[in-house]
């Protein structure tokens, strides 16, 4: 019996050494669904249409965007790892739902290193912090100063608790020693709304979505949390500039797949990515909704995003923020 089971194991093994490279030569013969776990208008969601505007084209296939949203960015990156793993469906990653999120949440679902491979990241960028245009605070000693004087008076928006937006001004609120009120809102749109009505003072939002609106005058830039000054906003200070609080923090985003994806599909989707990212025009249009081009081999994907997993749980973890 033990000797027919084993056959029955060794055909099994030949079969799919068979099959997997010639269903990856065959990949990808239908649409592919792109989960974004943020509702439309954000910053997740505009790097991922550019994303798959590009590879589309390439792959000579359609790529649908899916807003999966729910539990903040939980309920898409779960749906994505708990997915059939045959190429079809992908996942827009970045810092929020890959990295941080495993420092907020004890119960997560997923796990981001063992439930994903990354595909290759594409750009970074930074958050930039607005306010509407008449705020009587115009840069960041002021809005702290402020916030001394008048604890819990000043009130930020976020994307929801424990969303990139809600960890920068919190983690900048507590380095500040001010109380402020957090406002979570369902996607970047609406809070944007509320920031120009006066109802809410602050947003910390992506520079990907903040620009347009900066360079449009709808709203007015304070700061922004990279470590260095952006070419796309130059004349916006960063937090450490401000000589306020020492603290950056950049946003990075790219594409993952489940886990148990073939290799030749992975692989080939890496060479499609490569591709992508070589090419000036998308490097430019990367640079052009405020983000730069990340160019990493996969040796150095694989090792920042493992770097980021595990500073930022530690991070979060030691400053007692959670996304309960």
């Amino acid at each position: 019996m033990r000797g027919c089971t084993n056959a029955i194991v060794a055909l099994l093994c030949l079969v799919c050494a068979i099959f997997t490279p010639a269903f990856a030569q065959s990949w990808p013969d239908r649409a592919i669904k792109f989960v974004v776990p943020q509702p439309p208008g954000g910053g997740f969601d505009t790097m991922a249409r550019l994303m798959a505007d590009r590879l589309q084209q390439q792959l000579g296939q359609s790529i649908v965007v899916e807003n999966r949203t729910g539990a903040g960015t939980r309920a898409g990156t779960d749906y994505v790892a708990k997915a059939v793993p045959d190429g079809y469906t992908w996942l827009f990653g970045g810092l929020s739902n890959i990295a941080l999120n495993m420092g907020l949440y004890k119960d997560l679902p997923y796990d981001s290193l063992a439930d994903f491979k990354p595909v290759g990241l594409a750009m970074i960028g930074s958050y930039t912090l607005i306010t509407r245009n008449d705020a009587p605070q115009k840069n960041f000693a002021e809005v702290i100063s402020f916030a001394k004087a008048n604890p819990g008076k000043l009130t930020y928006a976020s994307a929801g608790k424990g969303s990139g937006q809600h960890i920068a001004m919190a983690v900048s609120e507590a380095l500040a020693g001010v109380q402020m009120v957090h406002v979570p809102y369902r996607g970047a749109q609406a809070a944007y709304q509320d920031v120009m009505a006066g109802r809410v003072d602050l947003f910390f939002d992506s520079t990907a979505t903040a620009k347009a609106l900066v360079e449009g005058g709808t709203v007015h830039a304070i700061v922004v949390s990279a470590r260095k000054r952006l070419a796309a906003l130059e004349k916006v200070p960063t937090l450490n500039e401000t000589g306020v609080i020492d603290f950056a923090m950049e946003s990075w985003s790219g594409i993952f797949l489940p886990a148990k994806t073939p290799e030749p599909i992975l692989s080939r989707m890496r060479q499609e990515m490569a591709k992508m990212m070589a090419d000036s025009a998308m490097q430019q249009r990367i640079r052009g909704i405020g983000q730069e081009p990340l160019l990493l081999g996969q040796q150095e994907t694989d090792a920042f995003v493992r770097n980021e997993v595990e500073r930022w749980t530690k991070q979060l973890r030691n400053a007692g923020l959670t996304g309960e």
